[in-house]
């Protein structure tokens, strides 16, 4: 079932949803499984799974020279959602990225997503690589997330990349896209970055999730203004606890976001790690009563693979 049709069908009812990053290559999937588990009786409709760009590792040659090569460290993103898909039956959405893949590789990946049964999926541009100060394309991919969302758009009325199929068993997905309510990181302005998620449901999406935020009137003020500037489509909060101290730091700078006075001063007051850890869950307790009370279509968590801070979080709440 599509996104959108969870929530139509849900009433007004706000849903519980998470999502979940691959295991490293070499890992075995029990170890996701046991961090799934715990949130499954909370009902969620669907589990978003990330997907990891390329990377670039330097193997020592007989020579003694380093040789750059590109691996991925997360790999089976689909291939995950099959699985978790199949035990829990339960929609999963894979993320599809437009840095690190040709329009190619996403084709292959989308008419996987189809033969699978994957109705959803979640239209990212992707970061720029860790030796990258910006965001660079992908030679043959996307350079916007627009671009991506009308790829697959087009796959809905059996265009693809090199012909145009005449069947009527051609993917149909709903598209997810991200919205940023302290807007993205390298743009200028919150209006301009509101423009081009306006340009991302033009092209095509049905839903937007946001960034994590941890000041709920961000929130509230982002969904008005997308709404005057005729962005109608639900827009889902992402919550994330924090968990150790070092996120006063880490998560402004990665994601360019603010953190409330009296969150960073509870959390400096914490003597480690642990009380660190209550504290996000206190505070997203009632960040996420406030939400659902006003009448939000899904809370969505960034579990980060850890599943316990969530659960005492969802116990709270749903």
């Amino acid at each position: 079932m599509k996104v959108t049709e969870h929530i139509e069908k849900a009433k007004g009812k706000t849903l519980f949803s998470f999502e979940i990053v691959p295991p490293q290559k070499g890992k075995n999937i029990q170890e996701l499984y046991d961090n799934i588990d715990p949130l499954m009786e909370f009902n969620p409709p669907f589990i978003d799974v990330t997907t990891s760009r390329e990377e670039h590792i330097y193997i020592k040659r007989d020579d003694g020279l380093l040789e750059r090569k590109i691996t991925r460290m997360r790999p089976g993103t689909v291939g995950i959602c099959a699985a978790i898909k199949q035990k829990y039956d339960v929609d999963t959405i894979p993320h599809v990225l437009c840095g690190g893949f040709t329009k190619e590789e996403t084709e292959y990946v989308l008419v996987d997503c189809h033969y699978l049964g994957i109705e959803n999926v979640m239209a990212l541009r992707g970061d720029a690589m860790k030796h990258q100060r910006y965001f660079e394309p992908t030679k043959g991919g996307h350079i916007y997330a627009n671009e991506l969302v009308g790829q697959i758009r087009d796959l809905s009325k059996g265009k693809y990349l090199n012909e145009v199929i005449d069947s009527e068993n051609h993917p149909d997905f709903c598209i997810g896209v991200a919205g940023y309510p302290e807007k993205h990181l390298e743009s200028p302005s919150l209006e301009t970055d509101l423009k081009k998620l306006k340009a991302k449901v033009d092209a095509g999406a049905d839903y937007v999730v946001t960034q994590m935020f941890f000041n709920n009137q961000a929130y509230f003020e982002f969904v008005e203004k997308a709404k005057e500037m005729g962005i109608n489509v639900p827009i889902i909060p992402g919550i994330k606890p924090i968990a150790v101290k070092k996120h006063l730091q880490l998560l402004p700078h990665v994601f360019s976001i603010d953190l409330p006075q009296a969150l960073i001063e509870s959390v400096e007051a914490c003597k480690n790690n642990k009380e660190v850890r209550q504290v996000g869950i206190e505070w997203a307790i009632e960040q996420t009563k406030e939400l659902k009370a006003a009448g939000v279509p899904v809370l969505h968590f960034y579990s980060m693979g850890k599943s316990s801070n969530i659960k005492q979080i969802a116990e709270a709440v749903f």
